[in-house]
């Protein structure tokens, strides 16, 4: 079901149509509901994944999924260390969904404004942090933290314009693309083909960020957790540019 319900506080661009645009036309989406910001959190889940799993034991910072069945896996081999290795990134995820909701909460809002902004920001901090950690130093000091921001941004950003998505892994997003592509051709729906293309986006954009998170952790180490930073500093780019533009005075038309 789509999760299309407006996010308190960052609404940047929401409601807003673009200058010159005509009478009647689409509202922009909220820039945390964009499919630009859509794209960027969707390359940052992909090279997450890829830096934790080269760099880290293969263990998944994003997809639980693949920590619950690694831990399985070892259980069942009786591998008690290994199994307990994908023990504290799924905890940690459980707490990001929790601090995620909390940010979201009438109270807290109040006193942050802008809780989506303050997710990236709260998520750029501490992947800078992350970087730091020298590569013999235990793996649950990268995994955890990783995991934790993880699940707030997936917990925080989960509209695509006005369809429900996720940001930090590409199974449901794959499986919208080809049914919305599926409808658009055989139904002629146009509002099939616009998803489509928009969660094919996020898709190749994931792809790319797990492909150049993989590259760069091989060329930088642990320093390749930094390039994320400079993806999530261009989605707060995002916000103030859109907040700037709401607040340009329109030029009438002709």
């Amino acid at each position: 079901m789509p999760d299309a319900t407006p996010r308190p506080g960052d609404g940047g661009g929401q409601g807003r149509v673009p200058a010159g645009g005509p009478p009647g036309a689409a509202a922009a989406p909220a820039t945390h509901r964009s499919v630009r910001l859509g794209v960027l959190l969707a390359t940052v889940g992909g090279a997450l994944d890829a830096y934790t799993f080269i760099s880290r034991g293969g263990v998944f910072a994003n997809a639980q999924t693949g920590n619950v069945v690694l831990l399985g896996i070892a259980t069942a081999q009786q591998h008690w260390l290994e199994a307990l290795d994908h023990v504290p990134p799924i905890l940690a995820f459980v707490a990001g969904v929790l601090v995620a909701e909390t940010l979201q909460r009438p109270r807290v809002v109040v006193v942050l404004r802008r809780p989506a902004r303050a997710a990236i920001v709260l998520e750029l901090l501490v992947l800078a942090l992350v970087g730091l950690v020298p590569g013999d130093a235990p793996d649950a000091f990268v995994t955890v933290p990783i995991a934790f921001m993880a699940s707030v941004q997936m917990s925080t950003f989960r509209t695509l314009v006005d369809t429900a998505y996720n940001s930090t892994m590409t199974t449901g997003n794959l499986r919208a693309a080809m049914q919305n592509l599926y409808q658009a051709v055989v139904d002629g729906d146009e509002d099939a083909r616009r998803r489509s293309r928009q969660f094919a986006s996020v898709v190749v954009a994931f792809t790319v960020g797990a492909c150049g998170g993989g590259w760069l952790t091989l060329v930088w180490g642990e320093r390749a957790v930094w390039a994320a930073c400079a993806v999530l500093a261009a989605g707060l780019a995002l916000f103030v540019h859109d907040e700037r533009a709401a607040r340009r005075p329109r030029r009438a038309d002709g």
